[in-house]
């Protein structure tokens, strides 16, 4: 695994800024909040892979001890993402909020998922047996 430098956080950072800066604005640009709900759900979506891998059991020499649960916890992550994807993509079709306001909603969305992912990457600690 790649070790997290200053370099690194700081980039990291920079990404997450600017998706919170577009979230943000496709919500300040045309006075509709509706978009801030992508945030909400692409914080909350490494949430169930989190707390399924620390109930999974670490046993290693049983390989389908605790698959169940991993694999639910990856269900209701990729949910929430595409949850994350599609809130937009109804919400301008219903009239809601404008096309623009979803596009720049959903890029922001992903970038901060995608940074989130990253971070949880950097700073994994190596398991050691």
């Amino acid at each position: 695994m790649p070790t997290a430098g200053l370099k690194t956080i700081i980039a990291l950072s920079f990404v997450l800024a600017l998706g919170f800066l577009l979230v943000i604005l496709s919500c300040a640009l045309y006075s509709k909040y509706h978009p801030l709900l992508v945030v909400a759900t692409y914080v909350l979506a490494p949430v169930p892979n989190w707390i399924c891998s620390h109930c999974a059991n670490p046993d290693d020499f049983v390989e389908s001890s605790g698959a169940a649960i991993l694999d639910l916890g990856r269900f209701c992550t990729g949910f929430l993402v595409v949850m994350g994807i599609a809130l937009p993509v109804v919400l301008a079709h219903s009239g809601i909020i404008a096309t623009a306001a979803a596009v720049m909603s959903i890029v922001g969305g992903l970038l901060i998922y995608g940074t989130i992912v990253s971070f949880g990457k950097f700073f994994q600690e190596e398991q050691e047996f």
